[in-house]
């Protein structure tokens, strides 16, 4: 394969990968090397609350609703903060955040690299749903402890944790979700368990940002659906139909986009994939001929 073949290839695993790191590099610069836009930290705080360049409040909607659930009212710019992201992510796709912001993606990836390069296979079987149910104990944890339940244990705070203050005990924790990953079960958090996905991939439904599907070109060869860390968000019917990717729980990661070899995926606005099908089915609709009488 040669370099530009190769670059185009994953070129969008490169952009996420520089955007997970770049965001780490942010808080971590801010902390630690004093980096700041006129006398204000770059980005400060952690992936669950935070303010970029002093101003700007950011909050995780679910870490929010959590600490509501346990009694706590957030404070007013917490709530903005949550807002703006709710917004941000409404528009990008919530699961957008799983596969360009979750440092944790970088882990599991490379369990999922591990599992293919030795052709590993686990034993363990979970249906892709049961992290809604860990979505639903996680918010009655909060509700019935008064303790925000999910951000005790998360992955995601521990990673965060574990870059900006050095290795500790987390580090053994963040090893045996990647042995998980790896050995145990494929996508087996962030496809089957992480609440936070749950929840990010209700506010994807309505997302603006799709990944969009031309039926025409597309020969079903498949390559899609290996790569996809979520295969069933895949429907060649029902996204022929749609003229998209309609699932939530898509992370518009683009694994499938860079290696369609016909082309058939690409990110699109949902306003023009809907206006594109309806001027399809427009001109593809029979003429029906009007009857005379003599």
């Amino acid at each position: 394969m040669s370099l530009r073949a190769g670059f185009a290839r994953h070129r969008f695993l490169l952009a996420r990968r520089a955007s997970q790191v770049g965001v780490l590099l942010l808080f971590f610069g801010s902390l630690h090397w004093g980096w700041t836009v006129l006398g204000a930290p770059v980005l400060a705080g952690n992936l669950s609350a935070s303010t970029l360049l002093g101003v700007v409040p950011l909050a995780d909607p679910f870490a929010v609703l959590q600490i509501a659930l346990t009694g706590h009212w957030p404070r007013t710019e917490v709530l903005l903060g949550a807002g703006l992201l709710l917004l941000v992510y409404g528009v990008l796709g919530g699961r957008s955040f799983c596969a360009w912001v979750c440092p944790v993606n970088m882990l599991t990836d490379a369990a999922e690299s591990l599992r293919r390069r030795l052709r590993l296979r686990g034993e363990l079987r979970l249906p892709r749903n049961t992290r809604y149910v860990v979505l639903a104990m996680a918010l009655l944890l909060s509700l019935f402890t008064g303790v925000a339940a999910f951000e005790w244990v998360s992955p995601i705070g521990v990673f965060h944790r574990e870059v900006l203050y050095g290795a500790g005990f987390g580090a053994a924790a963040l090893f045996g979700l990647f042995v998980f990953d790896a050995l145990v079960l494929r996508h087996g958090w962030c496809g089957h368990l992480c609440p936070l996905g749950a929840f990010w991939a209700q506010v994807g439904r309505a997302a603006q940002l799709r990944v969009g599907f031309d039926e025409q070109s597309c020969t079903q060869c498949g390559d899609c659906v290996k790569v996809c860390p979520e295969p069933q968000v895949i429907h060649f019917n029902d996204a022929g139909a749609a003229g998209m990717i309609r699932s939530g729980e898509c992370t518009n990661c683009a694994r499938c986009i860079a290696i369609c070899p016909e082309g058939s995926l690409a990110f699109d606005w949902r306003a023009r994939i809907v206006a594109r099908q309806a001027r399809t089915s427009g001109a593809s609709a029979p003429v029906q001929q009007g009857s005379s009488s003599s």
